[in-house]
């Protein structure tokens, strides 16, 4: 019998949670040095053998590397895998060939080679770097972390935390299921795992006197889970959304946080002396703490609602002369592709594709296709409205810059770098091109990515 969530979590609610820890410097300097290789690390309860994993570093997640905006970056990744890897910066605006796509802005990195990144951190805000080869298995396995970039001035906190989510596929042994985009998880909602962590372990607790207030950056790591929180004994707001900061802070009792998606909050602690505050994942079978705080000590004053966070220089939509490209996706099991889709420059009929491992489709078109979904002129405006005309939700992500939604009634959302469109939903996004070179377009649903929702733009 394979281990459940609701086994490990009775298991876990005494473990506390891991700190993700700040990575090792590269020569004895600022640079940052990131090892992809095999290791072992307690994910279940100690009762548990530890899991073999891959890492950075030999931790999981990886190293949090940490900044102040506008300093220049240096990583070199090293890897001590067996199979090619490389290291994309989700949500960084960062010229083109340091993005991290095999084949599209750099090479491969093979076994036993290195690459060094280079690039100046424009954007204060809360990131995160995973790798962009073979990424379903590479990230499924614990290759992922966190790279916080601070603002000039942050805002004032008594405290900060960082809460990395996650799941994971494991076996009764606590190891990972190893057979990675079975024709299953690709053609419904994904690798969903039986066992959620926060920062590598069963739930992160930390003990705080009732008033503190706490910036909380959550992260999404995970492939497949669409996480869905409510909060209980606090009072939050959202502040930032994939590191862009919102115009104005808004409060909070639940949130939804899709696969590659961040999240920053201001948290004030309001449950009384005793008691605990809880953030919660809500699940098909019950909602699971993933964030405890034990309420204790000198109870602080209440204090006025948080500041925005000073924004990222972003650039101004220009929606009256905008160009419209639509997104229409297709596939997945219970409705299925047309009858006749392209696919590596042919067109197959959806059987064909289904034998190849291709379930889904963008405008008709499975996985990358020779010419870009968008090709824009440097400065202009472009408008993508998605229909998801599938039976599952996508997390959508765009490479190289930020966009916002364009809401029914006119309006723009907050900047984000990734959208999660549910079924029946026809959702539109605007972005200005602003960013040259090749850039990836695609679900970060990885079984999705892999069997079919793919593309790219092109700006020049």
């Amino acid at each position: 019998m394979d281990l459940t969530r609701r086994e490990v979590m009775a298991l876990a609610g005494g473990l506390v949670g891991a700190q993700v820890m700040p990575g090792p410097a590269w020569a004895g300097d600022s640079r940052h040095l990131l090892t992809a290789a095999p290791a072992e690390v307690q994910l279940a309860p100690g009762e548990f053998p530890k899991t073999r994993v891959w890492s950075y570093g030999g931790q999981v997640p990886g190293p949090v590397l940490r900044h102040k905006q506008g300093e220049m970056f240096e990583a070199r990744l090293v890897n001590g895998l067996e199979q090619e890897t490389t290291v994309h910066w989700h949500g960084l605006r960062l010229p083109n060939a340091m993005d991290g796509v095999p084949g599209m802005t750099q090479a491969a990195v093979h076994p036993g080679e290195s690459f060094d990144y280079r690039f100046a951190l424009r954007d204060a805000g809360t990131f995160w770097y995973h790798p962009h080869a073979n990424s379903l298995e590479q990230i499924s396995r614990g290759l992922s972390g966190v790279l916080v970039v601070d603002e000039a001035e942050p805002p004032e906190v008594d405290a900060e935390e960082i809460a990395v989510l996650d799941d994971w596929r494991l076996t009764e042994d606590a190891q990972l299921h190893t057979e990675f985009g079975n024709r299953h998880d690709m053609s419904h909602a994904g690798r969903l795992g039986n066992y959620i962590t926060v920062n590598g372990a069963g739930e992160l607790r930390r003990s705080y006197a009732r008033g503190t207030r706490l910036r909380l950056r959550l992260v999404n790591a995970a492939t497949a889970r669409v996480f869905r929180l409510v909060f209980k004994g606090m009072n939050a707001w959202v502040v930032a959304l994939d590191a862009m900061s919102v115009e104005r802070p808004e409060r909070v009792e639940q949130l939804e946080l899709g696969p590659a998606q961040r999240a920053d909050l201001i948290v004030d602690i309001t449950a009384e002396t005793g008691e605990e505050a809880i953030i919660g994942s809500v699940e098909r079978d019950g909602t699971y703490a993933t964030v405890s705080v034990s309420v204790d000590g000198v109870e602080q004053a209440v204090r006025d609602a948080p500041q925005a966070l000073p924004p990222n220089d972003l650039p101004e939509l220009a929606l009256k002369d905008a160009r419209q490209v639509p997104l229409v996706m297709e596939g997945g099991a219970m409705r299925g592709l047309p009858e006749r889709v392209m696919w590596q420059g042919s067109k197959m009929e959806a059987r064909a594709l289904y034998e190849a491992g291709q379930f889904w489709a963008f405008n008709g078109q499975a996985g990358m296709d020779d010419k870009p979904l968008v090709e824009a002129s440097l400065g202009e405006t472009v408008r993508v409205p998605m229909e998801n005309r599938t039976a599952f939700s996508h997390s959508m992500h765009l490479h190289g810059q930020h966009f916002r939604e364009v809401l029914p009634d006119g309006r723009l959302g907050p900047w984000r770098d990734t959208l999660v469109i549910h079924p029946d939903e026809t959702r539109e996004i605007a972005f200005v091109a602003e960013n040259p070179g090749d850039w990836m377009f695609h679900c970060h649903m990885a079984a999705h990515q892999m069997s079919g929702m793919m593309n790219w733009i092109r700006i020049t």
